[in-house]
């Protein structure tokens, strides 16, 4: 058995922030859950109204929208206006970190009203949406269609635009690919005013293959043509508790997606759906899907569970049953079970509202949540996030499958985080290198989970408050999250954007390639418009003068070591 013995930390002294923290549960109770219910509430009447206008209408609307995009574009002064903007305020956004960009644009772009989709296309099997259509939005248009997005990440607030620019992945990824791998089209407000289309195929292909990971430093998305694919029903879902070591947990992981006689695309082997939780160093349940007609699930002896009710166990919780009762199956309406994590957040929920799981709770006011991230980061102030920052992990680790048991065993050495989640995905390989890609030379290591045309790599999702802290023990959250960078930087591993980074420009443009990414960038002008990658997702705040400072030192040389694509 491996060395699993975590570092003795000295007990550490409570300040007031600890006690505000603890205590925060009123605020959320009282402030957060109303406004989140009733912005959810206004949300779904908006998307209500949308629904019943006529493609004609909404097409039309659209362009309209782009064109008053590419009106305010062309009103801005490069010289006093500074660089571009979206008008959203940073609260907003989904993700973790302290980050604060917008201080250092001046130039607002409103894309506010970019939130409808405008068409389903059954016959092509393409849904054509605008970039803030939410993942709930979106399966709620498809699903009673018997038809659904190939990969429909779990937390309904989700939007289109984010998962595309950023990191989206479900238990489908194994099969499909990130979010992004399943755009077939992407309408593109350049920064001179052009609006482009950009496939694989045609003159823009580069900007195509550019655009996932760049976090809207290109150009302004304005729309996306998505894969659909057809669905039943239900999800006939397979929970299976396994117990062992963290190494035989995580090949018992890669069993459940990856057929040891390498027969990867045989849909007999591998199921629609898999994912894994692993709930204590030594307790795991693995989990898979696959659509069910609603005949099958009805037939006699078969257990239905809605889970989709806000009174219904939190999933992760109702998973973690088969550690006791043992191996079960049931079928769950497809729509819940691709958004089975909303309600709680996955478990930040636990850690937000400490008794929200309670029958009670749920029972009492379940139908107010979840409560919305961006209103939880909009009251949270400066000191609890600089706290969550150093006492709380919510980090990716993109890792290729077969490190998926070194992994497990260094994240308990650094974090002691459960559960933990893993959810596998392709990263396929593509006619250029993109800014995440396959290990050179992989489709010659016949590794289990690997195809010729793909790597399997898997998320390894630590999602809570580590257990030195827990326990009140000391703990470096900065100085945890550099260890763990510097451990992907030595396993080909990547890190989801969203996440709180400590890397530095150089070490940067190590985990991910810059060739592509920066070829677009100086060809369709976003050098001195947007702000680039590595500096809107750093940490911290950021002033006007430093990113003018940045973008002319791009200008003329860069941290990045460029590569032309293979």
């Amino acid at each position: 058995m491996s060395d699993l013995n975590v570092p003795l930390r000295p007990k550490r002294k409570k300040v007031w922030v600890d006690y505000f923290v603890q205590f925060r549960w009123i605020l959320v109770i009282f402030v957060v859950l109303p406004i989140s219910f009733s912005l959810y509430f206004f949300t779904y009447l908006g998307d209500v109204r949308s629904a019943w206008k006529s493609y004609k209408k909404r097409q039309k609307e659209h362009d309209e929208n782009v064109q008053k995009v590419v009106k305010r574009l062309k009103q801005r002064n490069p010289a006093k206006d500074g660089l571009i903007c979206t008008a959203r305020k940073p609260w907003i956004a989904v993700g973790m970190r302290n980050v604060d960009y917008k201080r250092a644009r001046h130039f607002e772009v409103d894309l506010s009203a970019f939130r409808n989709i405008l068409d389903i296309d059954k016959d092509r099997m393409i849904a054509k949406v605008e970039p803030l259509v939410n993942m709930g939005q979106i399966s709620r248009a498809t699903v009673p269609l018997n038809l659904a997005l190939a990969v429909v990440p779990e937390l309904d607030d989700l939007t289109v635009g984010g998962l595309i620019n950023g990191y989206g992945i479900e238990g489908s990824s194994h099969l499909y690919g990130l979010f992004s791998d399943t755009v077939v089209a992407y309408e593109i407000v350049l920064a001179d005013g052009r609006v482009v289309r950009a496939t694989k195929d045609n003159e823009y292909s580069d900007l195509f293959y550019a655009i996932p990971w760049s976090q809207g430093t290109i150009g302004l998305l304005v729309a996306a043509e998505i894969k659909l694919i057809h669905v039943k029903e239900y999800m006939k879902v397979t929970y299976k508790p396994f117990r062992g070591t963290l190494r035989e947990i995580g090949q018992a992981y890669m069993d459940s997606l990856a057929p040891r006689d390498g027969d990867q695309d045989n849909p007999e082997k591998v199921p629609d759906f898999v994912e894994t939780m692993i709930y204590t160093p030594s307790e795991a349940v693995v989990m898979s899907g696959r659509y069910a007609s609603k005949e099958e699930a009805k037939k006699k002896g078969n257990v239905i569970n809605q889970i989709g009710w806000w009174f219904k166990p939190w999933f992760y919780q109702h998973a973690s049953t088969a550690l006791k009762k043992g191996e079960f199956v049931e079928y769950i309406p497809t729509r819940d079970y691709y958004h089975r994590h909303t309600r709680s957040l996955y478990w930040e929920g636990k850690l937000i509202l400490p008794f929200a799981d309670q029958w009670w709770f749920r029972f009492l006011l379940g139908w107010m949540m979840p409560p919305k991230v961006s209103l939880l980061k909009a009251t949270q102030g400066e000191a609890i996030r600089n706290y969550y920052h150093e006492m709380h992990i919510i980090q990716d680790m993109l890792i290729p499958l077969y490190k998926v048991p070194d992994a497990l065993e260094w994240a308990h050495r650094e974090f002691e985080v459960y559960p933990v989640w893993l959810c596998p995905h392709r990263i396929f390989k593509l006619p250029v290198k993109t800014m995440i890609f396959p290990e050179p030379g992989f489709e010659l290591q016949s590794r289990q989970g690997d195809t010729k045309y793909a790597q399997m790599y898997t998320d390894v999702g630590l999602y809570y408050a580590p257990g030195p802290v827990l326990r009140g023990e000391a703990f470096d959250g900065a100085e945890a999250v550099r260890r763990m960078e510097k451990w992907l930087l030595e396993n080909h591993g990547f890190q989801a954007l969203y996440a709180v980074s400590e890397l530095n420009e150089k070490d940067f443009w190590k985990m991910y390639d810059a060739g592509l990414y920066e070829q677009c960038r100086k060809k369709y002008g976003a050098v001195g418009t947007f702000m680039t990658v590595y500096y809107k997702t750093k940490k911290g705040r950021k002033t006007e003068k430093e990113v003018r400072e940045a973008e002319q030192a791009h200008l003329e040389t860069t941290y990045a070591e460029m590569e032309q694509p293979n």
